[in-house]
């Protein structure tokens, strides 16, 4: 080869680099045109389109109302079931808390009963029915207190408004049972024991307790009456009242009924007297330096002729009767041992009406009284032999007794 031939071999080379780095770009450029022509997105293609603003807000509103629909019947059904096990619960807990109170009740009997035995107390029949049957549900149970000197009060008091013998009985069937309420003498089995027990043998209308009597152990009496009665019947109420005050029994029933859907109430005559610090005075308060200074008053609480309190308060002082604290006066006794609880005091005026007149005028209007005595004399004056007269002016006739629905 010469060297001309070898110098014209560059210059093909050079030429042949240019032209192909023209065509390279031309290519490039031709392929860019094309491929933005092949791929581009047609505007009007309404199924690719993005929506609007007011669309996407309809779109927003929709799905909110959606999710808050769902959210709430969630919610719905989470409380539906929340108030069916919190129902549950509590239907549990009233029934145990029933049972408790049940078998804590039957203790305090059995205690009783104990105690009874030990000290060589007379039992009553009502206790040994009670061990030997069971126990059915009655509205009030009626204690009437008296004491070894008041024959001649129990019997006005049975020729008036206490019933005696199979009306007695057929009056327990309507849910009302009654009895005197007395315990035993300093010497148990003496000559007043052995009185009573004649006496209760001829009517079967006492209640005995485990108590030695006394003028000023009537807040221990009072205490133990109501742990004995609980113990010995199942009823909505209790109530404590004095052997020379008038009861009308049906009105007083009435008067009950429409408390007893509540839980411990405190109904009678409620009064606030004042603390009588003087040696010597009749109601003299011993303890008078506890309620604060001299000339001060007694806490609200109901005169002692006649109050109720409901099955819950009677059971507390059945649980408690151990640690409750007497005062000289029974009534006084009785309001403090509500203090501190949530109990509803009831203050009725028509279970401390006066003797005829009063009584008597509001009868006449309409408005019969449940309790009828003589204020200054706490009770009826000589009741022995007025009660009858009280009677016939103020009472509200047997018929209203057995017509009566409780």
């Amino acid at each position: 080869m010469t060297w001309k031939s070898r110098g014209e071999l560059p210059s093909r080379s050079v030429i042949s680099q240019r032209w192909a780095l023209f065509l390279c770009l031309g290519s490039f450029c031709a392929g860019m045109l094309f491929t933005t022509r092949i791929w581009t997105i047609p505007e009007n293609n309404k199924g690719l389109a993005r929506p609007t603003a007011s669309e996407a807000e309809k779109l927003s509103l929709v799905s909110e109302g959606c999710n808050s629909r769902i959210l709430q019947e969630m919610e719905m059904k989470h409380d539906k079931d929340t108030y069916g096990e919190v129902f549950k619960s509590h239907n549990s807990i009233q029934t145990l808390d029933k049972t408790i109170s049940n078998l804590e009740m039957e203790l305090a009997a059995a205690r009783a009963t104990q105690e009874s035995l030990r000290s060589g107390a007379p039992i009553s029949d009502d206790i040994r029915l009670s061990e030997s049957s069971g126990k059915r549900k009655y509205l009030m149970v009626i204690g009437i207190n008296t004491a070894f000197s008041s024959r001649k009060r129990r019997d006005s008091v049975r020729s008036t408004w206490m019933l005696q013998g199979e009306k007695r009985k057929k009056l327990e069937e309507k849910g009302i049972i009654m009895r005197f309420v007395i315990g035993h003498s300093a010497t148990s089995g003496g000559i007043l024991d052995r009185a009573i027990e004649a006496e209760d043998r001829k009517h079967g209308d006492f209640l005995r307790l485990n108590h030695v009597e006394g003028y000023l152990e009537l807040s221990a009496k009072t205490k133990t009456y109501f742990a004995t009665a609980v113990n010995l019947w199942d009823a909505d109420f209790y109530v404590k009242v004095d052997d020379d005050v008038h009861v009308n029994i049906a009105t007083l029933g009435e008067t009950l009924v429409r408390h007893r859907s509540k839980p411990r109430i405190y109904i009678g005559c409620m009064k606030s007297g004042p603390v009588l610090s003087q040696k010597g005075v009749r109601y003299h308060e011993p303890e008078y330096w506890k309620f604060g200074e001299a000339g001060n008053r007694y806490f609200r609480h109901a005169t002692g002729q006649l109050y109720a309190i409901s099955n819950d308060l009677a059971t507390y002082i059945s649980i408690n009767q151990n640690v409750l604290h007497k005062y000289a006066n029974e009534d006084v006794s009785l309001g403090s041992w509500f203090i501190g609880l949530d109990v509803e005091h009831i203050d009725d005026r028509r279970l401390c009406c006066g003797t005829p007149p009063d009584c008597e005028w509001k009868a006449q209007a309409g408005n019969i009284c449940v309790a009828s005595f003589d204020w200054s004399c706490s009770g009826i004056c000589r009741s022995a032999e007025r009660i009858k007269e009280v009677h016939r002016r103020c009472g509200e006739g047997e018929n209203v007794l057995w017509s009566a629905s409780f």
